[in-house]
C-alpha cells in the first residue's frame, strides 16, 4: 500500500508540475509561478522520500514507518496544497498553514531518524 500511495504522489507531482509549466505560465504572476514551483519541488522531494520509506519498509520490516509516512503525507497536503491554492489566486491567508505542513514534514523525518537510531541499537 505504501508504494502505491508513493506512486500516486509522484504521478500527481508530474501532473501539477506540467500544469504549472504549461497551463499557468500565461496567466500567473511571477510570485504565483514561484509558489507553484516551490510546491512542485517539495512535492517531488517528499514523494520520492515516501517511496524510499515504502521500499525501506520492505527491506527492514521491523523499522516502523507509519507515523513518519503519515506525517509527511499530511505535510505534503498542507505545505504544497496551500502554495498551489495561493498560486491559483485564492486567498493568500491560506499561506498561514504552509508552515504547519513544513513542520509536519520535518516531524516525519525526525521520527524516522529516531526510529532508525532505536533500530540500530
Amino acid at each position: 500500500m505504501w508504494i502505491a500511495i508513493s506512486a500516486l504522489n509522484l504521478a500527481f507531482a508530474v501532473m501539477l508540475g506540467a500544469f504549472g509549466a504549461h497551463g499557468l505560465k500565461a496567466r500567473a504572476t511571477e510570485a504565483q509561478l514561484a509558489w507553484w514551483q516551490t510546491a512542485t519541488d517539495y512535492f517531488f522531494y517528499h514523494a520520492l522520500g515516501l517511496l524510499a520509506l515504502a521500499i525501506l519498509s520492505k527491506v527492514i520490516p521491523q523499522l516502523p514507518i507509519k507515523a513518519s509516512f503519515l506525517l509527511i503525507q499530511i505535510g505534503i497536503f498542507f505545505f504544497c496544497g496551500s502554495l498551489y491554492v495561493m498560486a491559483l489566486g485564492l486567498p493568500r491567508g491560506l499561506g498561514a498553514i504552509t508552515p504547519i505542513g513544513g513542520a509536519l514534514m520535518i516531524a516525519g523525518w525526525l521520527i524516522l531518524a529516531w526510529n532508525a537510531f532505536k533500530y540500530a541499537k
